[in-house]
């Protein structure tokens, strides 16, 4: 698939991944619960992720993703996991801040951005693994 998706399409892929990964399917239901949304909106994105060969949907059954769509999901998911690390674990956000600004940043950053982010918080784990007065330090200043 070469057609990027739209946000709101990448939140709904990336919440039938969690799904999917814990419990082997997802439903119409716990996606409307999840992402608060009403049932008719997630029966309009299923269709079009269907329509889009990235999960495997057809009405009142259980939902799985496509290869492609647990493909695109982990990508999506690693994003947001990545940057909701980083930002509590080394800018000492709340988990709820840090996790709300992971789930809108992971749509807009770019692969390269992404890939040098990860290098970079790679960078920044095994220095201050080495030189454990690092993030003390850095914290400090947070304060």
């Amino acid at each position: 698939m070469t057609e990027k998706l739209s946000r709101s399409q990448e939140d709904y892929l990336e919440e039938i991944y969690n799904q999917v990964v814990k419990n082997g399917y997802a439903k119409v239901t716990e996606i409307s619960n999840a992402l608060n949304v009403k049932k008719a909106s997630v029966t309009g994105a299923l269709n079009t992720l269907s329509a889009k060969k990235l999960i495997n949907y057809e009405p009142y059954s259980k939902i799985t993703l496509t290869k492609e769509g647990e493909d695109f999901a982990k990508n999506i998911h690693e994003k947001h996991e990545n940057l909701r690390d980083f930002f509590e674990n080394v800018l000492g956000l709340s988990k709820e801040e840090a996790t709300d600004n992971a789930c809108r940043m992971e749509h807009i950053v770019s692969e390269n951005f992404f890939t040098n982010f990860v290098k970079f918080s790679d960078f920044i784990r095994d220095y201050s693994r080495q030189n454990t007065d690092f993030l003390k330090q850095y914290k400090k200043m947070l304060k």
